[in-house]
């Protein structure tokens, strides 16, 4: 661990003093959201909140409590002009948008059907700026960001950003609260023998998909000639952290299932975060067709497939969506 905290680390990154005071209050959010999180039991903070988001999911209280956390702490940035959240519906806007004013997207809790079991949730978070005095459009694609990160609540609190060109850990250090840079050029191995998907989805998915985890799963005696572990923690951001520590891809692809909605994960706050650190670490994503940061929005809760991770793995299964595609035609 070094001496270097987030602070001086943002202030050497030559940034907008403005975007510095936005990702300061974006840390703050995310160290109160830990606490929350450390003592739900204690708080009678744990379980549903008997109420549904936009996307028909049930909340859960800390799901509410860390919606409000942000929205309270990161309002003092006087010049965050809009706040995008999974748990509400429409555009919070803090002031009337002028250029270069502030757009933050994010997921409050991710992962959050993991409280009651104790198992690793997270935040993520995505910014992006208004392009004109009074231009309330927020639907903007992820190349667009000018910076993306997540927290995540595990055995340590951590806190993962890029403003572009690298990738940086910081770590929450026990009594003091600073975030020192402990993981200071994160980088997705190229090459990888870990997957991520949720196989119970089996019967819906694509061919593509199946013939990728088939592959996998036959191990030394397929045409991978190796062999692979699955995992699995329904937690976007706990995946995401191991693939940026030890490698690996992630898929949450569309399917018969949920086709008809656009996929499952959604592009402003989940997909298009994770897509910019996952490609300032080395790695790539996709949809299996589309780089997921070339992506026009339709929507502030639009849903898209993803797929994410080590670059070769990634690669391949667009190659296998492309060979799908060419046969049907």
């Amino acid at each position: 661990m070094t001496d270097m905290t987030l602070r001086r680390y943002l202030t050497q990154s030559a940034l907008d003093p403005n975007l510095i005071f936005l990702l300061e209050d974006i840390a703050s959010s995310c160290r109160v959201i830990a606490d929350h999180v450390r003592n739900g039991a204690f708080e009678g903070n744990l379980g549903s909140a008997n109420a549904t988001n936009i996307q028909g999911e049930t909340q859960k209280t800390l799901d509410i409590l860390a919606n409000d956390e942000f929205e309270r702490i990161c309002a003092n940035s006087p010049h965050l002009a809009a706040l995008v959240s999974e748990e509400v519906e429409e555009v919070t806007w803090l002031k009337d948008p002028e250029a270069g004013d502030y757009l933050l997207y994010f997921d409050p809790l991710d992962g959050s059907s993991n409280l009651d079991v104790n198992l690793s949730v997270g935040s993520i978070f995505a910014v992006m700026q208004v392009q004109s005095d009074g231009d309330r459009n927020v639907l903007h694609k992820g190349r667009y960001q000018v910076c993306a990160g997540y927290a995540i609540y595990g055995p340590s609190l951590m806190f993962v950003l890029t403003v572009g060109g690298k990738v940086a850990g910081f770590t929450c250090q026990h009594g003091t609260g600073d975030f020192r840079l402990t993981h200071p050029d994160m980088k997705v191995p190229a090459e990888t023998s870990e997957f991520a998907i949720n196989t119970s989805r089996y019967r819906y998915w694509d061919a593509p998909v199946r013939r990728y985890v088939d592959e996998c799963v036959a191990g030394e005696e397929g045409v991978r000639l190796r062999s692979f572990n699955m995992r699995w923690t329904a937690s976007m951001v706990a995946e995401i952290h191991r693939i940026l520590t030890r490698g690996g891809v992630f898929l949450y692809p569309a399917d018969s299932n949920n086709r008809n909605a656009g996929g499952k994960l959604r592009l402003m706050y989940e997909a298009n975060p994770m897509a910019m650190i996952i490609e300032q670490a080395g790695g790539a994503a996709s949809t299996g067709h589309t780089p997921i940061l070339d992506i026009a929005p339709t929507g502030p809760h639009q849903r898209v497939p993803v797929i994410l991770g080590s670059r070769s793995e990634v690669e391949r299964l667009i190659t296998y969506h492309t060979t799908e595609r060419a046969t049907a035609q």
